[in-house]
């Protein structure tokens, strides 16, 4: 088992919930948003392997370790992305070399190495931002921004590859998703993340537009919990899937709960709207649910109470 991008945030609960299952996993990260902390647990296991590399760049000379000390890659979990909107707005170019041109290196390895399954994280950006919600999956694909599409561009090669090559797939395109290892500090980061931590911390929390804007939060080891269903079940082989909660929720509503929660006297202000932002962002279940027996496990509430225990643990551990 290989998971591109396994040092990161979905990437690493990934890792840890494939290890549980006994699986033998090799990590492929070039640490340019993952940290190695997130899989500290791991070190020492024979089961698991770190490499150092790049998607942008050859992958077999790096993957051939790991190669050898497990056997032939069967499934790859691929998360290595550029992951920020507004980045990808700034720099196209570098955004089409890591989440296109890098996905395609990724899938030509499988291609050439008679991988039997490519998982692709995908995500609700694809979607055009005047689409009725809650989006299904056959919904217009308009996206508004360069990640967009990209995104959409990597799931029509992942149908090419399988119409010329046989090669076996399953796209989830994710909703908001947060929980414990999403860096605050990043552009990558998540609005639960960076408002959880600033809400602790008593520093100003900024909302972009009028915060009437609404999305669905989907906790990290559901998320988990798909990805890896999708890797060994072949219900899914060439599905796009939608995952989330089904439950949209404003920008305004996260922000009372999370302040309430933090016991916070953080300061909001309100910023204009930046481009390429989603105004409304719910799904339906009917596929996750039909494909990949998808019903998440854990409310918001919950899910927010796991997250500000880790932010406030990082905060201490640093202080």
């Amino acid at each position: 088992m290989l998971v591109t991008g396994g040092a990161g945030f979905i990437g690493s609960h990934t890792v840890d919930l494939l290890m549980s299952l006994g699986c033998k996993v090799s990590v492929l990260d070039n640490l340019s948003t993952g940290y190695m902390a997130n899989l500290a647990q791991w070190d020492a296991d024979p089961r698991f392997a770190f490499v150092g590399g790049d998607i942008t760049k050859d992958l077999a000379e790096p993957l051939a370790a790991a190669v050898a000390k497990f056997g032939p890659i069967q499934r790859i979990a691929h998360f290595a992305a550029q992951t920020a909107v507004p980045v990808s707005m700034d720099d196209p170019v570098t955004d089409i070399e890591v989440n296109l041109a890098g996905t395609a290196r990724i899938l030509e390895y499988a291609r050439r190495n008679k991988v039997a399954k490519v998982f692709f994280a995908s995500s609700s950006a694809v979607y055009d931002d005047d689409a009725p919600v809650p989006v299904s999956e056959d919904s217009t694909a308009r996206p508004a921004s360069p990640y967009g599409i990209d995104k959409l561009a990597v799931e029509i090669y992942l149908d090419y590859y399988t119409r010329l090559y046989g090669l076996k797939f399953t796209a989830l395109r994710f909703m908001n998703v947060y929980g414990p290892r999403q860096d605050p500090s990043s552009w990558y980061s998540g609005v639960i993340s960076i408002f959880l931590d600033r809400a602790v911390a008593g520093d100003q929390i900024t909302i972009f537009d009028d915060g009437e804007q609404t999305r669905d939060f989907v906790y990290v080891t559901d998320v988990a919990n798909a990805v890896v269903t999708s890797l060994f079940s072949p219900k899914p082989d060439g599905a796009i899937i939608n995952i989330g909660t089904g439950v949209e929720v404003t920008i305004n509503e996260i922000t009372r709960t999370i302040l309430a929660l933090a016991q916070s006297r953080s300061v909001v202000k309100y910023e204009p709207a930046r481009p390429g932002d989603i105004r409304r962002s719910v799904t339906t279940m009917d596929r996750a649910t039909a494909l990949l027996a998808f019903t998440p496990k854990v409310d918001l509430r919950e899910g927010l109470d796991h997250t500000l225990a880790w932010v406030r643990a990082q905060k201490s551990s640093a202080a």
